[in-house]
C-alpha cells in the first residue's frame, strides 16, 4: 500500500522561505515520478515541480521557476520542495504525487501520476 505524508507546511511573510517534505512508503521513489501540485480556493490543481532522478530530470511551472526547488533523499524516501522567495499566489494547499517513471516526461506528469498524499497548506501574507 502506498503512503505519502506530506509536511512542512505553515504561514510566512512574503519573501520568506519554507522546505516541504514527503515521506513516502510502499514505492520506491528513485524509480518513480514524483511531483509536488498544489491547488488554491477557487482554482484548478496545478503542477509545481516533478522528478525522475534515474534520468536526473527535473520540471517546474514556469510560476516557480528559480525560485522553488524539487529534490529528494532516496535514502530516506523522501521527496522535498524547497521554496524561496514565496509570494502571497503561492499560497495553496501543497501536494506530493507518485507514479510510474515514465509519466515524468515531458508534461505527462500533470496528468498521470496516481499516488497522493493528504496535502500540506502553506500561507503566505504580503
Amino acid at each position: 500500500q502506498v503512503q505519502l505524508v506530506e509536511s512542512g507546511g505553515g504561514s510566512v511573510q512574503a519573501g520568506g522561505s519554507l522546505r516541504l517534505s514527503c515521506a513516502a512508503s510502499g514505492l520506491t521513489i528513485s524509480r518513480s515520478c514524483m511531483g509536488w501540485f498544489r491547488q488554491a480556493p477557487g482554482k484548478e490543481r496545478e503542477g509545481v515541480a516533478a522528478i525522475y532522478s534515474g534520468r536526473g530530470s527535473t520540471f517546474y511551472a514556469d510560476s516557480v521557476k528559480g525560485r522553488f526547488t524539487i529534490s529528494q533523499d532516496n535514502a530516506k524516501n523522501t521527496l522535498y520542495l524547497q521554496m524561496n522567495s514565496l509570494k502571497p499566489e503561492d499560497t495553496a494547499m501543497y501536494y506530493c504525487a507518485a507514479g510510474h517513471w515514465s509519466y515524468c516526461s515531458g508534461g505527462n506528469w500533470r496528468q498521470g501520476l496516481n499516488y497522493w498524499g493528504q496535502g500540506t497548506q502553506v500561507t503566505v501574507s504580503p
